[in-house]
């Protein structure tokens, strides 16, 4: 399972060692997968329609939703998980945007005044903390990396420590050490989280991100529910239906652009609401966790976990026997193409709300985007084989995907110009 930063990953991000850090201050560089914990999930932050959610125990979501791609790609929309899972995400991102306005509408005023971080040492090690995210986020997310540099300190500084944090609580379910972690392991990473986000860090590391919701109107659900996707990776090896897959897509990767859309800002002329920025984040989210699933199926059948919808599976003639056989047959091309195409609706709704963000995060967030969506792309051109071969966006490709975003980036200013 890998998880998707969702504005902070490159799609070929490897993976931190950091099993040591529940009884360590330290944080070590380990070996891993190329990727964040559960499938990958980690990506940017954009815009969807800003249109009503409506949820209904027979249609699931209605066409007046702000999750409009839901509604046409929900597998089983009249299953109850389905409505319980959406309305569940949907009410954290309701929650996520009434947190952002009313630091709008309280700006300058003393209010919500969030306690003094108590470091474990000299207060000198907050600096050097964010020295230590910075390294890490260079080292593990070159190309994301070059791209928060565009973005003021304080901002750039926030997104390396909720980077590093993400990273490594992916690595303790998805790390070398991860068939030692057990639920109450987890637990205690859960303890951890809530002391840091009451000025209490355990580490240096842990100061950084303290200091950091300190700084940004980000709440502890999100960081939360990603802790959750890590005990559904100890507890679940399939999904039954979409339904069940979006959940935990959310927890694995959508969460991360709940915690960064705060960080990135939103563009001070931006007709759009708060809500369907973060909904967009979340989209994007998806879509980067929808595409390393499908890029890594061989690599997950071959550690016994199968990121498929079980039902859309058996729809195409197809079962877990014929994806641990590894064969390309015309079958899976058929159901390859149909996920890819789904894949690519929530890139397609992510992307209309970029131009939605601060002029500093465009860029850097639509590259991400555009190299993570063409790793799809690859995927075709491998003849659906990703079995045994591993879709990846070459050097000369990401590079010419960099000039391309940073034009996209400036559509917002022309046409605020015209």
């Amino acid at each position: 399972m890998s998880v998707a930063l969702v504005w902070v990953v490159s799609p070929s991000t490897k993976v931190l060692n950091c099993f040591g850090v529940l009884d360590s201050s330290t944080f070590a560089l380990g070996h891993g997968r190329e990727k964040m914990g559960r499938k990958q999930k980690w990506s940017s932050c954009c815009l969807c329609s800003s249109t009503e959610v409506k949820y209904s125990s027979t249609s699931g979501l209605q066409s007046e939703t702000k999750f409009p791609i839901l509604s046409s790609m929900v597998a089983n929309p009249a299953e109850e998980i389905a409505v319980s899972s959406e309305q569940m995400v949907y009410d954290v991102v309701l929650k996520q945007a009434a947190l952002v306005e009313k630091q709008l509408r309280t700006s300058g005023d003393d209010v919500d005044v969030k306690p003094d971080i108590i470091l474990p040492g000299n207060l000198s090690l907050l600096s050097e903390a964010y020295d230590r995210c910075r390294e890490v986020c260079a080292e593990y997310a070159k190309t994301f990396y070059l791209g928060t540099l565009l973005m003021t300190p304080e901002r750039r500084r926030a997104i390396w420590a909720i980077y590093v944090w993400c990273r490594r609580t992916d690595e303790l379910v998805d790390g070398p050490n991860a068939s030692h972690i057990t639920p109450q392991a987890l637990d205690r990473w859960e303890s951890r989280l809530e002391d840091l986000f009451q000025g209490r860090p355990f580490d240096m590391l842990d100061a950084a991100l303290s200091d950091t919701v300190t700084l940004f109107p980000i709440d502890i659900q999100p960081f939360k529910d990603m802790i959750e996707g890590m005990r559904m990776d100890l507890r679940k090896s399939t999904y039954r239906s979409f339904d069940e897959l979006y959940l935990y897509c959310y927890y694995v990767a959508g969460t991360v652009g709940l915690m960064s859309v705060p960080v990135m800002g939103i563009a001070p002329d931006s007709q759009a609401t708060t809500e369907s920025v973060y909904n967009a984040a979340l989209a994007l989210g998806i879509a980067n966790q929808l595409t390393n699933i499908l890029r890594d199926v061989g690599e997950d059948a071959r550690r016994g976990r199968i990121y498929l919808p079980q039902d859309e599976l058996a729809q195409a003639g197809l079962s877990d026997a014929d994806i641990y056989a590894g064969k390309v047959t015309d079958k899976w091309r058929s159901f390859m193409k149909s996920q890819i195409k789904r894949a690519r609706m929530f890139f397609d709704e992510a992307e209309k709300g970029v131009t939605e963000l601060s002029e500093a995060s465009r860029w850097p967030v639509l590259a991400s985007l555009l190299l993570y969506r063409q790793i799809l792309d690859e995927i075709e051109a491998n003849d659906y084989n990703n079995f045994t071969k591993r879709a990846y966006v070459s050097k000369a490709k990401k590079l010419l995907a960099l000039p391309m975003a940073y034009t996209k980036s400036l559509i917002r200013s022309s046409r605020t110009l015209k």
